[in-house]
């Protein structure tokens, strides 16, 4: 007959000399002591249910670390399934951080999926080189404090200045980020003089039906350009849960950017009412693109831009994981063939004896002609211009402080590079404007 659990440590106790006036029960295992647990207690001159303890513990060891080596070989598994894209999920995660941020963006290509965008011709259109330009005064506190890697400045389509920051090089290929807008909106104005788009007032839904079932359904063309689309889309960069840095997460794995747009189904006004920065609105004219043309953004823009600018080197794209470019911000090239792009553009379009872009498209896209806020720098399509009317001057900017800045009346660009984590802080852009400004009324 099995006794209780209180009994048996009555017992014990009792021929151990202990008091045993009343039966105690103990919160003893349940289960009758072995052999050798009676002797283990015997030799260490322990109550028996200590020993019982310390085997259970024993035991539960045992477990953990089998428990441990199934969890190490599950995540080897998962590393060598999904490591790839574990390891940009990471990239991205750290891809700003002080002591990362300038060697990443001069080399995106080895943390993100890309696309190469070759030149067939490798014929290059030189810059010819002018007198070398003095910098206004402040302009090493600029290059200082707004984390300077690359300027290039051009006068009368001269090299008059250029300087490389960081240990970065000339060599350096550097991410744009939404400097990329502006080579988009040249390559749509390309393709709606040659006819492949009928109109900026055709709804986007014509050339891309995938966006009929999402917030998108209603917005014209020109909405898009314009960043007047009403799309709800949290565009702040420090917060991890926006739907700027949920886009990015989606990129870092393979995801679809397609699907990322078409997903969005929430709009907070109608489309063309109300200037909001939207990011996903370029990748809309991506697939707009695309589904006039039936070919990928990388091809035209080979055939549109790169060959015709005769660039130093070959740019890449970021790409998701169906291979489509990120044409909203993954643009990668040089800073002297991010210059030339901005002196064709001045040109009026006009490069090498050719007509790249057309100049009403020029003209039409670099003026302020969305709904932005009073006395807030202006927008027109995929183009920014200051605050003021000024002389004319507009540019291409991406975070942290990227520019191709271009005042015709001077005909001075300045291609600028940089890798400055403060550049969301008051009076930083409004700065960043003065000292372009000073650089270009000063040649």
């Amino acid at each position: 007959m099995q006794t209780s659990s209180w009994s048996r440590a009555w017992c014990f106790e009792s021929r151990h000399g202990l008091n045993v006036s009343r039966p105690i029960e103990h919160p003893a295992p349940v289960r009758l002591a072995t052999t050798d647990e009676r002797r283990t207690a015997d030799r260490a001159g322990l109550p028996l249910h200590f020993s019982v303890i310390l085997s259970g513990d024993a035991t539960m060891l045992k477990w953990l670390l089998r428990i441990g080596l199934i969890l190490v070989a599950l995540l080897a598994l998962l590393w060598l399934w999904k490591g790839d894209e574990l390891k940009r999920l990471l990239a991205v995660n750290s891809l700003f951080t002080p002591e990362k941020i300038v060697a990443n963006f001069s080399h995106m290509d080895t943390l993100f999926l890309t696309q190469p965008l070759p030149r067939a011709s490798h014929t290059v259109v030189l810059l010819p080189e002018g007198p070398r330009a003095e910098m206004p005064d402040g302009f090493d506190d600029f290059v200082a404090s707004r984390s300077l890697t690359a300027i290039v400045v051009l006068k009368n389509g001269e090299l008059v200045y250029e300087d490389y920051y960081q240990g970065t090089t000339a060599d350096d290929r550097r991410i744009s980020w939404s400097v990329a807008k502006s080579w988009l909106s040249a390559l749509l104005g390309i393709l709606i003089d040659e006819g492949a788009i009928g109109s900026i007032d055709e709804p986007v839904t014509k050339y891309a039906p995938a966006l009929s079932v999402s917030a998108y359904d209603g917005a014209t063309i020109r909405d898009v350009l314009q960043m007047s689309s009403g799309v709800v889309f949290n565009e702040d960069y420090f917060d991890f849960h926006s739907d700027i840095n949920r886009m990015g997460r989606e990129l870092a794995l393979g995801g679809s950017m397609d699907g990322f747009a078409a997903a969005l189904t929430d709009t907070f006004i109608k489309p063309g009412t109300q200037w909001q920065y939207v990011s996903i609105d370029t990748h809309v004219i991506g697939m707009v693109i695309r589904g006039a043309t039936g070919r990928p953004i990388s091809e035209l823009m080979i055939e549109k831009l790169v060959e015709p600018l005769g660039l130093e080197s070959e740019p890449y794209y970021l790409t998701d994981g169906d291979g489509v470019a990120f044409v909203l911000g993954g643009l990668n090239m040089r800073t002297r063939d991010y210059a030339r792009f901005g002196q064709m553009i001045a040109n009026g379009g006009r490069w090498a004896d050719q007509q790249v872009v057309p100049a009403t498209w020029v003209r039409e896209s670099t003026s302020a002609s969305a709904a932005t806020a009073p006395g807030e720098k202006r927008y027109g399509y995929q183009w920014w211009l200051p605050p003021e009317a000024g002389d004319g001057q507009f540019f291409a900017h991406g975070v942290y402080n990227q520019y191709v800045y271009i005042d015709p009346s001077r005909n001075v660009v300045i291609a600028l590079n940089a890798a400055n984590r403060r550049f969301r802080e008051a009076g930083v852009s409004a700065a960043n404007l003065a000292m372009l400004h000073r650089i270009a009324s000063g040649l």
